[in-house]
């Protein structure tokens, strides 16, 4: 069994750094488009006052202001992994009968478990081979931050549970099944939505008796407050997309994690910079996780 959860974590999910291995802008980046304005925004009001010239100053503002909406829109879409997802997308399907060893493949099937399965922390579904519950907090002024990092008015991950492991596929192009070692040891990145369960309101904030109890298993407070409770899996039998290096040994195939990190590359029709993404992509193909949401009744109704 895999953890790929963030110890005492902070941060939301998308900002995993299981998931890619750095963000497309680069910091160093930032400091030299930074230096540059600020030089350009200098010069250009030195001419507008001695020149009385204001076309340099404005083609800086319209420049400026194409490279801002570029960068945004490239972070926006780095924390929504569309990247990857177009990556996965535009990745042909891989036949395991023709792939060689140590080959790049996709291969698209059914998952099935192998001698260890998981079960999903909340709603406790039996069978996966991949399961996820993250729990957001509200924070307001009468919640202290859990770092200096955490703003106060919006809501932040503070309690996260992640697990993978070792499954079968078969391949539907060929009908060879195949290992995917998404277990121990292994860095796996997962397309997988999770549904959300649990979302007390203001009007609201009283927790369910099953929630409390959730809570207390993990010796968290039971306290009422803004919660958010997410959790998504993939059962055996769902039909889910595995990008990885394939491996041979003997008869036994296997998928295993690429040794070195894959580069989605330029995406021009999207306008997005290239991500670099380190470790075994699992995606499902259609939502795996549960689809009803517990609803908190208000004490008056």
């Amino acid at each position: 069994m895999n953890d790929l959860s963030i110890s005492n974590a902070t941060t939301v999910r998308d900002s995993d750094p299981q998931c890619c291995s750095c963000n497309p802008i680069p910091r160093v980046f930032l400091y030299i488009v930074i230096a540059l304005f600020l030089l350009g925004l200098s010069v250009s009001i030195f001419i507008l006052v001695v020149v009385h010239n204001a076309v340099f100053f404005l083609s800086l503002l319209a420049l400026s202001a194409l490279l801002l909406a570029f960068i945004l829109w490239n972070t926006l879409n780095w924390n929504s992994k569309t990247a990857i997802l177009f990556f996965v997308r535009s990745l042909p399907d891989s036949d395991l009968r023709l792939a060689r060893h140590g080959q790049l493949v996709k291969i698209t099937g059914l998952a099935s478990c192998g001698s260890v399965s998981l079960e999903s922390s909340y709603e406790k579904a039996t069978r996966c081979i991949y399961a996820s519950t993250f729990l957001y907090e509200y924070r307001g002024f009468d919640l202290k931050p859990v770092n200096v990092n955490t703003s106060c008015f919006q809501w932040s991950l503070s309690y996260c549970e992640r697990f993978a492991t070792d499954f079968y596929i078969t391949d539907r192009k060929s009908g060879v099944r195949a290992v995917v070692k998404a277990g121990s040891n292994s860095k796996v990145i997962p397309l997988v939505i999770e549904s959300k369960l649990v979302n007390t309101t203001r009007q609201c904030r009283i927790l369910s008796p099953n929630l409390r109890k959730w809570l207390r298993e993990r010796n968290l407070s039971e306290e009422a407050r803004l919660l958010r409770l997410e959790e998504g899996y993939v059962q055996e039998g769902s039909c889910v997309t595995v990008i990885g290096m394939l491996h041979r040994n003997n008869d036994i195939v296997m998928i295993i994690q690429p040794p070195e990190a894959i580069s989605t590359g330029c995406l021009w029709q999207k306008l997005l910079l290239p991500v670099d993404i380190d470790g075994l992509i699992l995606r499902a193909s259609q939502l795996a996780g549960p689809v009803n949401q517990e609803s908190i009744p208000h004490p008056d109704r």
